[in-house]
């Protein structure tokens, strides 16, 4: 996905300043796609030259609202259907439990412990954006933002139970090496 599309996605549903379209980003796409308003402001700039969105009002204070053009639907639609998506198989989480044998069993537990938390607490916020997410716009709008806020409250449910259950095999790995050191001193002393 690209902050382009995701854009172009938000005009779709109607004109909006840049200001209105960092507000509905911060609401509701910062969780798939997080942008900045530099980035955002900057794009819309790229946007309109490249003639996929047109200012349709000017306020005060230079306030600029935009809407989608046709060409701009074409390019979205054709990012929809037809450009495969990157499912972005790099992961810089599980490149570092790969190599958790290198810090020891208590800080490899520590870190999975930590992930599990990440993983609530991020659930925790999906569920508190969802009145807003499904009390938005169209039926179109509320249903297919719900689609993608379900896949964000799965995904992370799964993290926390991945991440529980890893920490466990950790901790059960750290208890049979205790055992079989204390079985060991045992051995040794008699």
């Amino acid at each position: 996905m690209s902050l382009r599309h995701a854009m172009l996605g938000l005009l779709s549903a109607g004109p909006a300043s840049g200001y209105d379209l960092l507000k509905t980003f911060e609401l509701s796409l910062e969780n798939v796609w997080p942008a900045t308003q530099s980035q955002l402001y900057a794009e819309l700039g790229r946007l309109a030259k490249e003639g996929l969105v047109r200012v349709v009002a000017e306020g005060p204070r230079g306030r600029k609202e935009y809407e989608i053009t046709e060409e701009g639907h074409a390019e979205l639609r054709h990012w929809l259907v037809e450009v495969p998506p990157n499912l972005g198989r790099r992961s810089d989480m599980l490149l570092r439990v790969f190599f958790l044998d290198q810090v020891g069993a208590v800080a490899a537990r520590g870190y999975l412990e930590r992930l599990a938390e990440r993983a609530v607490h991020e659930h925790d916020q999906l569920r508190g954006i969802r009145e807003f997410v499904t009390s938005q716009g169209d039926d179109a709008l509320r249903l297919y933002g719900d689609i993608a806020l379900e896949w964000g409250l799965r995904l992370t449910a799964a993290q926390r139970d991945w991440a529980e259950w890893a920490a466990g095999r950790v901790a059960a790995l750290e208890q049979e090496k205790t055992l079989e050191q204390e079985k060991a001193g045992q051995a040794g002393a008699g």
